[in-house]
């Protein structure tokens, strides 16, 4: 998912001075013909990876973006499988000037909805300077829904005057529900006073309700500090979470949601000197299971189950997944 090797971290919001004398223009203040222009773009870029056509994409990509294409080609043979036979609808339009910038520069672009106070917010850092868009596409009516955000680029000397800059990829919904869904069900864990419950699916709601990670508004904000206000303590973060089981402590990495299975599990990252003993690493694995749900029981009644991953240096990661009922 690779806008230029210069903008790898579209996901750090950006800090210190932003460029001026650039603009942003939602859908709603463009005419029908300039709407039409990014969403013709849009729907032939959206049809080709809906159909892992990935020559024709690479062919509808600025010169130096096709030049690293593999991680975009990756995403795209990722996720093609669940587009066959969804619907896509242009969801939404930024149209991004910055052709006044004299060099790349870190760029935030400000775009309001007349009528409103919605503000939504677009960072960039090492923007070079030109003509861009962002467009969103829903793929849906299909089991596994997803959301396909494009940075489109103006490039007049090319055949076609807007191609693809990034490509970032999501899914609109896991385990069966939307973001919003996933939001509510968080706020009504906060107040049960179940902050590992509400945590994990606040979580789960920002993954799902943010198409790129460069893209703020009021709204994402606000589900960011609730999230905040109940991040319980201790959570990995710069350094590993001390878990004990069984007489063992366990230097946990990471904790997030995936749905890939059906239901919403747990997944536990933890780091082990050794996996290369199949029958000992999985009884670790179960022990760190344990460990959480003998610590945190409510985690029972919100997830489906766990994935453990045990991962020593040099060696394939060991993974499990276990239902809840099957975690005695």
């Amino acid at each position: 998912m690779t806008l230029w090797r210069s903008l790898a971290l579209f996901a750090v919001l950006l800090s210190g001075g932003m460029a001026s004398a650039v603009t942003c223009t939602t859908q709603s203040q463009m005419t029908d013909a300039q709407r039409s222009v990014y969403v013709q773009a849009a729907r032939t870029l959206a049809n080709d990876v809906q159909m892992g056509n990935l020559p024709a994409v690479k062919a509808n990509t600025i010169a130096s973006v096709a030049a690293q294409f593999d991680s975009i080609a990756g995403t795209i043979q990722s996720i093609a499988p669940n587009l066959q036979g969804a619907t896509l609808t242009v969801d939404s339009i930024y149209s991004l000037k910055a052709t006044d910038l004299k060099s790349p520069a870190d760029t935030q672009f400000f775009c309001s909805v007349p009528g409103s106070q919605l503000l939504i917010t677009i960072s960039i850092p090492q923007l070079p300077p030109g003509d861009y868009a962002l467009v969103v596409v829903h793929a849906t009516g299909v089991k596994q829904p997803q959301q396909l955000a494009m940075i489109l680029a103006n490039d007049p000397a090319g055949s076609a005057q807007w191609k693809l800059a990034g490509f970032f990829a999501r899914p609109l919904a896991v385990a069966g529900h939307d973001g919003v869904w996933y939001w509510t069900k968080a706020r009504e864990y906060a107040k049960s006073h179940q902050g590992w419950n509400a945590y994990f699916y606040y979580q789960t709601a920002a993954y799902l309700l943010t198409p790129v990670d460069f893209l703020s508004s009021p709204n994402l904000e606000k589900l960011q500090k609730e999230m905040s206000g109940v991040r319980p303590d201790g959570l990995p973060d710069a350094e590993p979470m001390k878990l004990d089981a069984n007489g063992q402590t366990f230097d946990v990495t990471n904790i997030h949601t995936d749905g890939s299975l059906g239901g919403l599990d747990l997944v536990v990252n933890y780091k082990s000197n050794d996996v290369s003993d199949p029958v000992a690493t999985r009884s670790r694995n179960v022990e760190v299971m344990k460990a959480f749900l003998t610590q945190h029981p409510e985690l029972r009644s919100a997830f489906h189950g766990f994935w453990v991953y045990a991962n020593a240096e040099n060696q394939r990661p060991f993974a499990i997944e276990l239902p809840m009922n099957q975690i005695q």
